[in-house]
């Protein structure tokens, strides 16, 4: 069982993972899982783990059919995570890298105590998102876009 997580980031988990299933779903662009769904990823030592992304997507394209009775054997094509309080940004560097090792095509890093996400790419690019910006689907998602600002909206504004 995974450990319960913090107001916050059941919050900030939840508006990200809705704006994404809506659009996936609209679309049919595939399936979003949520943060109980195990990713078999290999590491470079040949050693396997199964971490749980907080939200994943994966394009129709690449789901296996039939699809898995356990974890997923491929990995997610958008990883995100949201940063908790312990986490260094040493550590969300390092997760980040070990999604995209594994075959994410980008992973976000929702922070909100600094209200920011930090954008990893397969290429190996990075970019730091502030309140004043929009997240982009990129070629993972095509057309997706979500302000941050809604993200981070105050709680009491809902």
């Amino acid at each position: 069982m995974r450990s319960p997580t913090t107001s916050l980031h059941g919050i900030y988990t939840m508006r990200v993972s809705l704006s994404i299933a809506q659009f996936v779903e609209a679309h049919g662009l595939g399936v979003s899982c949520g943060a109980e769904t195990g990713f078999v990823i290999q590491h470079a030592d040949g050693a396997e783990s199964v971490p749980a992304p907080d939200l994943a997507y994966i394009a129709a394209e690449r789901i296996p059919d039939p699809l898995p009775e356990g974890f997923w054997r491929i990995p997610p094509d958008l990883v995100v995570e949201i940063r908790s309080r312990s986490e260094s940004q040493r550590e969300v560097a390092q997760k980040a890298a070990l999604w995209l090792e594994a075959g994410a095509r980008l992973v976000w890093y929702v922070d909100p105590f600094r209200q920011q996400v930090s954008v990893y790419r397969a290429d190996g690019t990075e970019q730091t998102l502030s309140l004043e910006d929009r997240l982009s689907g990129e070629e993972v998602l095509p057309d997706f876009e979500l302000p941050l600002r809604r993200i981070f909206r105050p709680v009491r504004s809902l």
